[in-house]
């Protein structure tokens, strides 16, 4: 009994060690993988991803006109003399430094709460049983990152190559993008995870054992080594990696995809289009010209615009009891309360308006827009159903336009997913025909999941994209 009890404090002694270590030692350890360790591994096996224009220019992000570009009706900036222009930022001057307060103090407590002094303090225990799981149930690999702007990212890797599973999941690499509070070690990661793939976590800077502060452009740089870190050390296929964003991590999952568009498969989990409504929502009325100011100078989430810019296969899940994204029905042309307000719904109608601008308009926009109302599985079935909507046909259709099209053009001018998008499939198509097949698209870009937004995703949930 005694040798018994003996073995077990050893076990337990040891076991606080390394934890111990695991924790308390990673600030102290160099960094494993670098943002410019790509040009060192001599360009990692030629894949096209990773010579982006984009990437290899440096981390940036999409800017819309609140963020530099002429508001119509006013001189261009060439046009303006320097009296002009001085006397331009001498009147903003005091509209800058308030967003620039705003966007830093309750901005950053709204965008990024995770980060705040409070949080990290009251943290830590939680996080380091979730490191404790991760690294003896599944074998995770911790690893300190480098990024582009000096930042230190914190990251875990489990990897399932040896043993991939039924279906092979363990053969593609699921990169996870937490949310707002969401931290690898008890986040979004552990639906990919108990379902059997590789997965790859990391922390917003400013997060967990990382450095920084989560900012959309050191956001950018943070995912944009982890992927780096993906396809040159973890030598993972560009096709084999599925990167997942859940809630404000929609953010760096569709400026992964962008950047990289030779990746996957994109899968966004209650996330949405952008920050602006949300954050009107939840702050004064009168606040509504510094809010805009704020959100578009310092934490520009334009979701929608990078999500057009990937041309591989998305799935978009809708939490049907989400109450986070959603929106008031003055600010957005949805009517508000349950799914109907929830912001993925215009996430999903931006994505077929650019990919199938021809399905998408007036007949098939109207119908998809409905059936965006409808909330339960079973509604669901009814309201597919009664349009009578046939699948085979639909894909024949879709198939015999892609086979067409890319016999008409260089089959090696194509992008990374094959015939690049818009397509205008549809045209000439009865009001009934497009209806239908504005429906279909619909249903297999988007799927509902009964849960709330905090709500830990099943792992049945968590699926790929479907492909043509």
């Amino acid at each position: 009994m005694c040798v018994v009890c003996f073995v077990k404090a050893l076990v337990h002694v040891f076991k606080i060690y390394l934890t111990a270590n695991y924790t308390y030692s990673f600030r102290s350890r160099p960094a494993a993988f670098r943002w410019d360790d790509v040009r060192a591994a001599g360009g990692g096996g030629g894949h096209r991803a990773l010579t982006c224009v984009a990437a290899a220019a440096g981390v940036w992000l999409l800017r819309g006109a609140a963020l530099g570009a002429d508001a119509p009706g006013r001189p261009t900036r060439g046009a303006r003399g320097p009296a002009q222009c001085l006397r331009r930022q001498v009147r903003e001057l005091p509209g800058q430094l308030a967003s620039y307060a705003l966007a830093h103090s309750l901005g950053r407590w709204l965008v990024s709460a995770g980060s705040v002094s409070l949080m990290t303090r009251a943290l830590p225990p939680l996080l380091q049983r979730g490191q404790e799981r991760l690294a003896e149930r599944y074998r995770g690999r911790r690893a300190k990152l480098e990024a582009r702007d000096g930042n230190e990212i914190d990251t875990v890797f489990v990897d399932r190559r040896q043993h991939p599973g039924s279906h092979g999941r363990g053969l593609r690499l699921v990169i996870c993008c937490e949310g707002n509070a969401g931290f690898y070690e008890m986040g979004c990661l552990s639906a990919p995870l108990e379902a059997g793939y590789s997965v790859l976590g990391w922390n917003h800077p400013g997060f967990g054992g990382g450095s920084g502060a989560p900012f959309p452009q050191h956001d950018a740089s943070a995912v944009d080594v982890v992927v780096k870190y993906a396809l040159h050390r973890l030598r993972f296929p560009p096709a084999h990696v599925v990167v997942y964003g859940w809630s404000i991590g929609g953010l760096t999952a569709t400026w992964a995809t962008m950047t990289y568009p030779e990746l996957g498969a994109l899968v966004l989990d209650a996330t949405f289009d952008d920050l602006v409504p949300l954050a009107l929502k939840v702050m004064p009325h009168s606040w509504k010209g510094l809010v805009l100011r704020a959100v578009r100078e310092h934490s520009s989430l334009n979701v929608a615009e990078q999500l057009c810019r990937y041309p591989g296969p998305v799935l978009l899940l809708r939490r049907t009891q989400d109450d986070v994204v959603g929106t008031s029905a003055h600010e957005r042309p949805l009517p508000s309360g349950g799914v109907e307000g929830n912001r993925g719904n215009e996430l999903l109608l931006r994505l077929l308006q650019h990919r199938y601008p021809a399905v998408m308009a007036r007949e098939g926009l109207a119908l998809v827009t409905r059936w965006l109302r409808v909330g339960s599985l079973a509604q669901e079935a009814a309201f597919y159903a009664r349009h009578r909507v046939d699948d085979e046909w639909c894909l024949a259709l879709l198939r015999s336009y892609r086979a067409r099209r890319e016999d008409e053009r260089d089959k090696e001018a194509g992008g990374p997913h094959g015939l690049p998008f818009p397509w205008l499939v549809g045209q000439g198509l009865s009001p009934r025909r497009r209806r239908q097949l504005a429906l279909f698209l619909a249903r297999r870009h988007l799927r509902n999941v009964e849960a709330a937004h905090c709500s830990p995703l099943e792992p049945e949930d968590f699926q790929l994209p479907w492909r043509l």
